[in-house]
C-alpha cells in the first residue's frame, strides 16, 4: 500500500456541520448562498464568510469554496465580488469549472480546484487545466479505478475523487430533468430531484410493466469504505465526502468512519472485518442503499434503489419542535412541540446553524410540574446537556 494517505475533504454547510467533522477531516468544502450546486445551503453568505473561514482555520482545516454553477452574463459582477471576497477571507482554494470563475480566481491569486462538473476524464484534460492555473482536478464520477490509475501515471496534478454520498443519474451531475419538468435547474443548484420520485413504466401497448419497485431512476449512494486501500494505491491525493445538505449527525458518522479507515491504512491495521463494521455504522445514517458507483464498471440494476424510498436507513429523525429560549443557569430549553410529542427516555437531536446536540430526554417540565411525557401543541421545559439556541429544531430519533 502507498505511504501517501489522501486528504479527507468533507462537505459542510454551517458551523454546526463544521464542528462535528473538524476532528476527522483535513479540509472542508462549502459554498455561500449563490452560484453553488447546493442552492439550499444558505447559512454562509458574503457577510459572514470571513468569520466562517476563521472558524475553519481555528479548527486546523483547509477551506475550499465551491463556485460551480453555470454562470450567465448577468451573474458576472456578483461572481467577481464573491471571488474577491474569497481572496480577502483567505480561502485555500476555489472549486470551479466555468472559465469566468477560473480566470477571476487566477487573477486574484487563488489556488484552483477543477469541479467534477468539468467531467475531467483523461490526463490530457487534467494538464489543460493545469495550464489555466489549477493545482487539482476533481475527477469525473464515471471513471473506473483502472482509468483513474492511467490518469495518475500520466500527470502529477493533484487528483481528487468522491468516495461517499449521493450519486446523480447524469454525467457528472449535468442533469436537465428538473429544469425540463419544473423549471428549476440542477446546473444552477436548484434540483428538485425528480430521479428520486416514484415512476411507473408502460410498454408500447400502454400496459403497465411490473418491476421490483417504483423508484426507477434513483441511484444508490456511493460507498467505498470497503475499498479504501485500493483507492490509496491508485495514487489519489484527496477523498471527498458529498453531503453539503446533510445534517450534522450524518457528517459526524461519515467523516469519522473514513478518518478511521485512512488511519488504519496508515498504521497497517485495515482489514475487511473493520470495513464491515464501518459500513454498518454508515448504514445507520441517511442513505439510499450503497453501491461502488463506476469504480469497477458501469453499474447494473444493483446500482439502483428501485424498491426503496429516499432513506434506506433503519434510523429515522422525526421533527417534534422548536427551541423558544435557552436558560443557561438551569441547563434547560423552552421547546414548543409543533409536530410531535416527547417522553423521558427518548433519544433526541437538537440542531441549528451553530448547534448540534445528541442526548436522551432526562427531564421534562410543563410549567413548574415535572412530567413523563408531553404532547404535540404543548410548551415544555427540556433539560439539555449543552447550549442550544432560539429556533433550533428538535428531532426525536427512532429505530424502525
Amino acid at each position: 500500500m502507498s505511504d501517501h494517505i489522501p486528504e479527507l475533504v468533507a462537505g459542510v454547510r454551517n458551523p454546526a456541520t463544521l464542528s462535528v467533522c473538524k476532528d476527522h477531516a483535513d479540509a472542508v468544502y462549502f459554498s455561500i448562498d449563490r452560484f453553488s450546486l447546493r442552492a439550499r445551503a444558505r447559512d454562509i453568505t458574503l457577510d459572514n464568510l470571513d468569520m466562517f473561514v476563521e472558524q475553519v482555520r481555528d479548527s486546523g482545516l483547509k477551506a475550499y469554496l465551491a463556485v460551480n454553477t453555470v454562470i450567465y452574463p448577468e451573474d458576472l459582477p456578483a461572481v467577481d465580488a464573491i471571488v474577491e471576497a474569497a481572496a480577502i477571507a483567505g480561502i485555500d482554494s476555489v472549486i470551479a469549472w466555468d472559465p469566468a470563475v477560473i480566470n477571476k480566481s487566477v487573477e486574484c491569486g487563488l489556488d484552483l480546484h477543477i469541479s467534477t462538473q468539468a467531467n475531467v476524464s483523461n490526463w490530457q484534460t487534467a494538464e489543460f487545466y493545469r495550464k489555466l492555473g489549477a493545482s487539482r482536478v476533481i475527477l469525473s464520477r464515471e471513471l473506473t479505478l483502472e482509468q483513474i490509475k492511467d490518469i495518475r501515471q500520466h500527470t502529477d496534478m493533484e487528483l481528487e475523487v468522491f468516495v461517499h454520498g449521493a450519486m446523480c443519474q447524469a454525467i457528472s451531475g449535468r442533469c436537465y430533468l428538473s429544469a425540463y419538468l419544473l423549471g428549476r435547474s440542477g446546473n444552477c443548484g436548484d434540483c428538485t430531484q425528480p430521479c428520486r420520485w416514484q415512476w411507473t413504466l408502460h410498454g408500447e401497448d400502454g400496459g403497465l410493466v411490473e418491476l421490483a419497485g417504483k423508484h426507477l431512476l434513483s441511484a444508490r449512494d456511493l460507498c467505498m469504505i470497503e475499498h479504501v486501500p485500493e483507492l490509496i494505491d491508485a495514487g489519489l491525493d484527496a477523498f471527498k465526502i458529498e453531503g453539503r445538505l446533510r445534517n450534522p449527525g450524518y457528517m459526524a458518522v461519515v467523516s469519522r468512519c473514513y478518518r478511521e479507515a485512512l488511519d488504519a491504512c496508515r498504521n497497517g491495521s485495515y482489514d475487511q472485518g473493520m470495513a464491515q463494521q464501518w459500513k454498518e455504522q454508515l448504514a445507520k445514517v441517511y442513505n439510499r442503499g450503497f453501491s461502488t458507483g463506476f469504480y469497477f464498471g458501469v453499474p447494473g440494476p444493483d446500482g439502483l434503489a428501485v424498491e426503496k424510498d429516499m432513506n434506506a436507513s433503519s434510523v429515522r429523525r422525526q421533527a417534534v419542535g422548536v427551541v423558544q429560549n435557552y436558560f443557561l443557569k438551569q441547563d434547560a430549553a423552552a421547546v414548543r412541540l409543533l409536530e410531535g410529542g416527547l417522553a423521558v427516555g427518548d433519544s433526541i437531536v437538537i440542531e441549528g446553524a451553530s448547534t448540534y446536540l445528541e442526548q436522551e430526554v432526562e427531564s421534562l417540565m410543563i410549567g413548574r410540574d415535572p412530567v413523563q411525557e408531553a404532547g404535540k401543541g404543548q410548551d415544555v421545559g427540556l433539560a439539555v446537556a449543552a447550549r442550544v439556541r432560539k429556533n433550533d429544531r428538535v428531532f426525536r430519533v427512532e429505530r424502525i
